[in-house]
């Protein structure tokens, strides 16, 4: 009998049935008391996200707190709207690039400002002296991705902000696959703009995303410098009755609320720690099966808690990996290649999100055995009970503390 589909591409993520049925609720204004209770809901709950996101349940949260914000878009608006209103009549931002969405940010930046670029070779760690050399106290914004999903690595976004608060320029991150999945703290590492979106780690459809604005930023911000649509000053007005200044995406909004709402439920602790089993017996499967990893975490760097970067063998690389991803595709299962010049040298696999561990295991064993199928030498049983291995010697381990 044929397993039922399983996504493990990172973004969309799977949605529960209550977030998807939160879509098929009846129409409201969006300008309705009905609506702003929605945002509201929506609001409380990535706050608890933005500022709580520890092992240990800690507020990380400023002095001064913050506002999260919702947006009509992906987070790829978020990113925009923080440089444009932050530098957006001109100014030096330094933006950090090893993968596909560090380069992205800094191609945003570009259109606003005059950007140095701290760049290695996608899938290498970024030197934190290689950024100390390039930030001064000319330098107005700093820019990084937290978590490169193109590669698998977590970037020293803790020792980067610390460099940005030495020369005071203002520290935008892109949280987008590691905030609702992975630790993160707005103040102990100088964040004043974090991003991220609906569809990652917080495991609710595509199409809007979130930001989070410390209260120490908000007198920096230039919503007339910015585009209209990403006038920051007019969104956080409107936040106030929680609201966005255009028409609002209201089924993607009530769907946002219930995810978050099952996240606080869930507590960041727990889902931190989740993700962090789930990942480790990712790499554990795939390493003890023959793969290699792709990634090279060195440094202040480590290797990705939400997605994993393989290296695909000689059997099938390049034109060859169409055979390995068929079979992949033949289980019923969903997984991703490499972007942009990695395409057909890596795969990808997430475990963002809500992900059962059973759904790892079927990911372990359904790589091996599509490429057992396309000629690798592969072992399959290995791979499976390496990662069995790692969930349920992580799940004792925490039972003990």
């Amino acid at each position: 009998m044929e397993e039922d589909f399983l996504l493990l591409n990172p973004g969309p993520v799977p949605v529960t049935d209550e977030v998807a049925a939160a879509m098929d609720e009846p129409m409201v204004s969006h300008r309705s008391a009905a609506f702003e209770a929605v945002y509201e809901r929506a609001q409380d709950g990535l706050d608890y996200i933005f500022e709580e996101s520890t092992l240990e349940g800690a507020s990380t949260a400023t002095t001064g707190g913050g506002t999260t914000l919702l947006l009509n878009g992906t987070a790829t608006m978020g990113m925009e709207a923080a440089v444009a209103n932050l530098v957006g009549d001109g100014g030096h931002v330094v933006s950090l690039v090893n993968g596909k969405f560090g380069r992205r940010f800094a191609r945003i930046a570009e259109r606003y400002a005059d950007v140095t670029r701290v760049e290695v070779p996608w899938g290498e760690s970024i030197p934190l002296e290689d950024v100390r050399a390039v930030v001064t106290d000319e330098t107005d914004v700093v820019t990084m991705v937290h978590n490169e999903t193109s590669t698998g690595l977590l970037n020293p976004v803790e020792g980067v902000g610390e460099i940005a608060e030495e020369y005071d320029a203002r520290f935008v991150v892109d949280g987008v696959t590691s905030i609702g999945g992975d630790v993160f703290k707005i103040d102990d590492w100088n964040v004043d703009i974090a991003v991220t979106d609906a569809q990652k780690a917080l495991a609710a459809p595509p199409g809007i995303s979130a930001m989070y604005v410390t209260e120490e930023v908000k007198d920096d911000l230039d919503g007339e410098a910015a585009p209209f649509y990403e006038d920051l000053e007019w969104h956080l007005r409107k936040s106030e009755s929680h609201q966005t200044p255009f028409t609002s995406a209201v089924p993607l909004f009530r769907a946002m609320a219930v995810a978050v709402e099952d996240i606080v439920e869930e507590t960041m602790p727990t889902r931190i720690a989740r993700h962090r089993r789930q990942s480790a017996a990712f790499r554990a499967g795939f390493t003890a099966m023959g793969l290699d990893l792709f990634a090279d975490a060195t440094g202040a760097t480590e290797l990705s808690n939400t997605l994993t970067a393989v290296s695909l063998p000689e059997e099938v690389y390049g034109d060859d990996a169409d055979a390995f991803f068929d079979g992949v595709d033949a289980r019923n299962v969903s997984i991703s290649g490499g972007q942009a010049h990695l395409g057909g040298t890596i795969f990808r696999v997430s475990n963002m999100g809500g992900l059962p561990d059973e759904a790892i295991l079927r990911g372990v064993r359904t790589v091996g055995e599509a490429m057992a199928d396309a000629g690798v030498d592969v072992d399959v049983d290995a791979g499976v009970a390496a990662a069995r291995e790692e969930l349920d010697l992580t799940e004792a381990a925490s039972a003990d503390d």
